[in-house]
């Protein structure tokens, strides 16, 4: 595989991680890259981003439903007012990645969030969106960095702010999941598809 965009069962060309899996075709075509906003649907991607971590995608999108169900729709005041005992199920809920420490990164993070004005992550996460004149088009897999001056700025304001498991290339992921930056190759049937 050269990494440049190939051509999937209906002949059009896509990144080529958008065809290695029969799950990813729809969540390539459909969701990555597009724009995201609002503050649960945020916090969602930055627990799942967070779970990805070590992890290859295609695991926390099988078990996503899972994900939604066990953590109440990531509905921020929801997840904030987890007790123990929700802790505990969590530790134990096979639908989801039963990883303690980002486990416990997800409660802390939407305890902070809680006391955030409504529209604040939103706002603070797309303020780090670069311009998308400033960046070159990838033309192969191996022009898609993993982290940028961006990613890295958005990663310090997070844990600036009491975030956990931000870190630069969890940031970078996010803002390639949620259309702050397209980085679907120069050829993909699904370039620039948010901004049409």
């Amino acid at each position: 595989m050269t990494g440049e965009a190939v051509p999937g069962p209906d002949g059009l060309p896509r990144c080529p991680w958008g065809l290695s899996a029969e799950d990813y075709v729809r969540y390539h075509d459909e969701e990555w890259g597009r724009p995201v906003h609002g503050d649960d649907a945020l916090f969602e991607r930055l627990c799942l981003e967070a779970f990805q971590s070590g992890l290859s995608w295609i695991t926390i999108l099988r078990r996503r439903e899972g994900f939604r169900r066990a953590f109440a729709g990531f509905r921020i005041a929801a997840v904030a007012r987890f007790t123990d005992t929700d802790r505990d199920r969590l530790l134990a809920d096979t639908g989801i990645i039963r990883n303690r420490a980002k486990i416990d990164a997800s409660l802390a993070n939407a305890r902070v969030l809680a006391g955030w004005a409504p529209g604040e992550l939103d706002a603070l996460i797309w303020s780090h969106a670069p311009d998308p004149a400033s960046r070159p088009v990838p033309r192969t897999l191996a022009d898609v960095p993993a982290v940028t001056p961006e990613s890295t700025a958005l990663s310090k304001e997070l844990k600036k702010q009491g975030l956990r498991f931000v870190g630069p290339t969890t940031a970078y992921a996010l803002m390639q999941a949620c259309g702050l930056v397209d980085d679907h190759l120069a050829d993909c049937v699904a370039r620039g598809a948010a901004r049409a």
